[in-house]
């Protein structure tokens, strides 16, 4: 397991991934030069790192589906492996459940999600047959998700440091290669993103501002699952009454253990993903869920047995993250 230090910085970079390290330092009550270099040392382990990704009203206008495959025998960590190479794809897991592997396809548009299923997915050895789930809405994503070691008081503390909101710019050719640096390194300096981009510092500067201010580009400090307070990863397919489906969607996302819930296509109609202590922890999950919110059915249940992508980060058998794979959603569909 980490150390309480590294699992408050870990916080404290959720909270605000890109606060200086004078500001979690303090925070923290450690010197700013060990803060950056205890980051630098869980980075280089891969047990924690740093993503950006589309948010907000960029997401939006994006498409975004859960592909259920099921694989030959003893097929599904090549299928794993294949898929993983494939920017359209950021995260891949093996589960024990309704299907072999669960990934998550993001696209400009649904023709594209459409090619890629047909396409590429259809095609390749070893995939039996895909169910896919489109997700009109995504009420809660990976970024609220916290490992709550820091006080209130810190919490605070670092709060006072978030840049306020600004309106969003029109995202373009800059923006795009912009998340793409950040995807590689979300601590990267005005000046480092400058030189990688060739543009001016104060360019830099202004579009990073509005996209991460207006919210279309969110940063999301990971931590290895096998270093996790909680390492076991759930998955419930719901179903609830059309007419509770907002209300129903916004009380799970509150709950701490839930690292996403989004609206579904098919016979459920929400998808709820949270990471647990222990797999016995799923029991009572469920039981409480249908106890409160007595509208909503479980219609299918799944447990990751491996995670072989998250966010575009490549996982070994721990969970570790060993090599990235640019979050290129506007990248031609490989066929």
């Amino acid at each position: 397991m980490l150390t309480e230090l590294e699992l408050t910085l870990i916080n404290a970079l959720q909270v605000d991934p890109r606060a200086s390290w004078s500001v979690i330092g303090g925070a923290l009550g450690i010197g700013a030069a060990t803060a950056a270099r205890r980051w630098d040392q869980l980075v280089e382990a891969g047990d924690a790192w740093m993503t950006a990704y589309p948010a907000g009203p960029l997401a939006a206008r994006m498409a975004l589906a859960f592909v259920q495959i099921d694989c030959a025998p003893g097929m599904p960590t090549e299928v794993a492996r294949t898929l993983a190479a494939d920017p359209h794809v950021p995260t891949i897991e093996h589960v024990a459940g309704p299907c072999d592997l669960l990934i998550h396809v993001v696209a400009p548009d649904l023709r594209a999600v459409s090619d890629y299923v047909v396409h590429r997915l259809a095609a390749l050895p070893g995939v039996t047959g895909t169910r896919t789930l489109v997700a009109p809405r995504l009420f809660s994503e990976g970024s609220r998700w916290e490992v709550r070691a820091i006080s209130r008081s810190q919490r605070e503390a670092l709060a006072a440091h978030v840049p306020s909101a600004s309106a969003p710019i029109r995202f373009g050719e800059l923006d795009r290669a912009l998340m793409l640096a950040l995807g590689e390194n979300g601590r990267m300096s005005y000046a480092e993103l400058s030189g990688h981009l060739g543009v001016s510092a104060s360019t830099v500067r202004r579009h990073l501002d509005a996209l991460l201010g207006g919210g279309s580009v969110r940063l999301r400090c990971e931590i290895a699952r096998s270093k996790s307070p909680a390492p076991v990863t759930m998955m419930l397919w719901l179903r609830v009454p059309p007419d509770r489906l907002e209300e129903t969607a916004r009380s799970l996302a509150n709950l701490p253990e839930v690292r996403m819930c989004a609206a579904i296509s098919g016979a459920a109609n929400l998808l709820l993903v949270a990471w647990l202590r222990s797999p016995a922890d799923t029991v009572p999950l469920e039981s409480s869920l249908v106890a409160s919110l007595p509208r909503l059915e479980i219609i299918d249940r799944a447990v990751t047995l491996r995670g072989v992508k998250l966010m575009g980060r490549l996982l070994d058998d721990t969970g570790r993250a060993v090599d990235r794979v640019p979050l290129d959603f506007w990248a031609p569909v490989r066929t």
